[in-house]
């Protein structure tokens, strides 16, 4: 059989016309694919695990700085993404909002259920007003301990923008509105901390001395009418049933600025100021300084903390630098009678800057405020007898100050004092142990009406604990009888229903210790030695059958703050969120805010 010949002298001849041997040229493919195929990057599967981690963390990234969304349709930031994973796939900004909006319900839910589990809570509210008065903020914060993760936790709970005029009703209803919102009860509430201005005093129930508004000298300026005030606590009483308590941080400052009110002093510190001000307005005598000390003035500001003590401070450690630069530039400086009196404004102030620091924490302050008052007024009482006339003039007006602003707090007599940051500091065994050895009459009456305080409560719970215990949940139908049983029961006693709801029902058998044992037992360990470093490391290492009452009271009034700081720092965390027309998309300004602020909880 004859088969067609076999076109070999023209394959060849293509071969070759190509670029070379038929072996050469197929040998030089497959390694091109190898190459391919090592080279070249295969995108990850929508569905898998390393593409919806990326996706997730550039959402938490977005939701929490408030970006827009439409960042990951931008080509730099694709990319950048490109360049840190090639198999990664930038997802569209559809797709990141419903991430941040899915992220944001869990983050919620997550803390609805801690709340809910709450016994008691502190909610703080701040108020904010950008500049030229185009928008304003209600920062609502709740501070409690988590049943959960055993540590006290601090939340922010929404940032509301409100209209102007900033009512007491209008904030009312937004605390409220939020409150509802979160599922927190009014009698969860164990006191609400607001800064002292006269719409915060207002809008809630009144159990501290209506001071003035922390951003204002007269003293007249936000105190309400006497009709006024007793028709709006009687409001509060029937609409809130929530007590307040002034911030302790900002009714510090209030003492502190009477230094401006002092002549000699503000004569001083006005120069001080002049000083500051040259310094900061000219480029060359700013890098003179630097150049010498490598630091540089500062300025006060009214409205922030302990600044007068920064900017005395500052300028006594930089003094040698500021008066040779001050003398190179021709400008007058100091005297040393003035510099002298300046080193006794930094010794008069530094223990309110250090306590400030201290009492402005987020959680586990409000058991400092008495040893922080007492150590006040122990340091003020030292420089009236330790010092210049005017500066131990100054001394007694503001020991007066603080006697008088913080009566609520230290006076058992006073018609507004509260027991509540008594017995924070009784529940607190690092601090307590030592006043209970203090000789001081006051001293020995503010931990007696805390001890009482303290019975009370646990007492209240227990007896709620009690209730609950007895009218469980109702018992479980029986199952299904036999014959023989059915026909048994037909002979009992019939059950009357009417009679079953006045039966008396057995206390149940218990080893619980009542609440005044378990006092006892916690004043025995006061006279031994205390090795714990705070209050909520004693309580947590308690037996929870024994202090079954106070243990869990303890834990929830050492976790609450002193101050309301938390909720003023919404706006300096995201403040970049407020500018410009950004602050109009309400929703999404508070979501980002509630992201930002915890997003480490």
């Amino acid at each position: 059989m004859m088969h067609p010949p076999f076109p070999r002298r023209s394959l060849l001849q293509k071969t070759i016309a190509d670029g070379g041997q038929p072996a050469t040229k197929k040998a030089k493919m497959s390694n091109q694919n190898i190459e391919d195929a090592f080279t070249s990057t295969t995108k990850y599967k929508s569905d898998a695990k390393e593409q919806q981690i990326k996706e997730e963390a550039i959402a938490t990234w977005i939701g929490c700085t408030g970006l827009p969304v439409t960042t990951v349709e931008d080509e730099d930031f694709i990319l950048m993404m490109e360049s840190l994973d090639k198999k990664f796939t930038v997802p569209k900004k559809t797709k990141i909002s419903n991430l941040i909006e899915k992220h944001y319900e869990n983050k919620k839910a997550t803390f609805k259920k801690r709340l809910s589990s709450a016994r008691k809570v502190c909610i703080g509210t701040d108020l904010w007003t950008k500049k030229g008065l185009t928008a304003s903020f209600l920062g609502i914060s709740c501070c409690f301990f988590c049943v959960e993760q055993q540590k006290p936790e601090h939340l922010l709970l929404a940032l509301e923008q409100l209209d102007h005029p900033h009512t007491a009703q209008s904030i009312k209803a937004c605390v409220e509105k939020c409150m509802q919102e979160w599922g927190i009860l009014n009698e969860k509430v164990l006191t609400v901390i607001t800064d002292n201005g006269s719409n915060m005093v207002a809008a809630f129930k009144h159990s501290a001395p209506e001071d003035e508004d922390s951003s204002s000298d007269d003293p007249d300026a936000s105190i309400l009418s006497e009709s006024d005030s007793k028709e709006t606590e009687n409001l509060q009483c029937q609409d809130m049933g929530m007590d307040r308590m002034p911030c302790v941080v900002h009714t510090l400052q209030l003492v502190v600025h009477m230094i401006n009110k002092e002549e000699s002093i503000n004569r001083v510190l006005n120069k001080v100021r002049s000083i500051v001000k040259l310094f900061r307005k000219s480029s060359v005598a700013t890098q003179k300084i630097l150049d010498e000390c490598g630091l540089t003035v500062v300025n006060d500001c009214p409205t922030r903390w302990s600044s007068t003590y920064e900017m005395v401070a500052r300028l006594l450690k930089v003094k040698e630098s500021v008066c040779e630069v001050a003398n190179e530039m021709g400008w007058d400086c100091l005297l040393s009678s003035e510099w002298q009196k300046l080193k006794s404004m930094q010794e008069l102030l530094q223990p309110f800057a250090e306590h400030t620091q201290t009492l402005q924490s987020d959680t586990m302050s409000m058991s400092l405020i008495l040893p922080a008052l007492f150590d006040l007024l122990s340091h003020l009482a030292d420089v009236e007898q330790n010092t210049s006339r005017d500066v131990a003039a100054l001394a007694r007006k503001m020991e007066g100050n603080v006697n008088q602003r913080f009566a609520w707090v230290l006076d058992p007599s006073d018609d507004k004092f509260s027991p509540l940051v008594a017995a924070a500091c009784f529940l607190n065994p690092t601090v307590c142990q030592t006043l209970l050895n203090v000789a001081d009459d006051n001293i020995q009456e503010l931990l007696k009406q805390a001890e009482g305080y303290v019975v009370r409560c646990s007492q209240t719970q227990e007896n709620h604990s009690d209730l609950e215990e007895l009218n469980g949940p109702e018992p479980a139908p029986p199952a299904a009888a036999s014959s023989s049983s059915s026909a048994s029961s037909s002979s009992r006693q019939p059950v009357f229903r009417f009679l079953s709801k006045f039966r008396t029902k057995p206390k149940p058998k218990s080893s619980k210790c009542s609440v005044r044992q378990q006092m006892s037992q916690y004043k025995e360990e006061l006279s031994q030695s205390i090795t714990c470093e705070t209050g909520m490391e004693f309580w947590l290492g308690k037996c929870d059958t024994f202090d079954h009452s106070l243990k869990p009271l303890a834990l929830d009034i050492l976790a609450m703050p002193a101050s309301q700081p938390f909720a003023e720092r919404v706006i300096s965390i995201t403040g970049d969120l407020t500018r410009g027309k950004r602050n109009r998309a309400e929703f999404t300004l508070a979501r980002s805010a509630f992201l930002k602020m915890n997003r480490s909880k």
